[in-house]
């Protein structure tokens, strides 16, 4: 079995909000081992047979689609590739409240720099690792004129995450342990 990550460009759906509970449910739907959610904003682990992204990110919205109406694309990094994005990290110096990753589908490279530095005050920073988009905020990250620029048609499928969730999504990479308890 291998361990994946799903992350889910947004948790909104026509008639509310999802509930972590319910993709939890989608998940051992499809026959998904050990699936457990993060925070309630569509981060999901889950064990399956050896499979590519591809497959899984299909199977997903396809089955996302269906239970609730709406298609949300959805990005699935193994447990290795977590762990990677998380080695890579260019601002590992910066604190975790003002550091941003744009998970991608597919990769970005560096030429998406330029189109993407007019949006950017002096203050913020960024850089590709791992054909991710990697953001150093200088002010609140909310309030950066980059984030509207991070468009689905500008740079492909993606979804992104600040710094601090994704150290924490990584204790959840190890599937659950059962304990047995010897009966005498």
């Amino acid at each position: 079995m291998t361990t994946y990550v799903a992350l889910l460009y947004s948790i909104i759906l026509p008639k509310g909000r999802l509930v972590m509970t319910d993709l939890k449910d989608l998940a051992e739907k499809l026959g998904l081992e050990n699936p457990r959610t993060f925070l309630a904003t569509g981060n999901l682990v889950f064990e399956a047979k050896k499979t590519t992204a591809a497959k899984l990110e299909q199977q997903l919205e396809t089955a996302f689609d269906t239970r609730f109406g709406n298609h949300i694309d959805i990005i699935i990094r193994t447990a290795a590739q977590w762990r990677e994005t998380l080695a890579v990290n260019p601002f590992s110096d910066a604190g975790d409240d003002t550091v941003a990753v744009r998970i991608q589908r597919d990769r970005l490279d560096d030429s998406i720099l330029d189109v993407l530095k007019p949006y950017c005050p002096d203050s913020e920073t960024i850089r590709i690792a791992n054909g991710d988009l990697w953001i150093r905020y200088g002010d609140k990250p909310s309030d950066s004129r980059l984030n509207s620029a991070l468009t689905k048609k500008r740079l492909g499928i993606g979804t992104s995450r600040v710094w601090n969730t994704l150290k924490r999504l990584e204790p959840l990479l190890e599937p659950p342990q059962t304990s047995f308890v010897k009966r005498t």
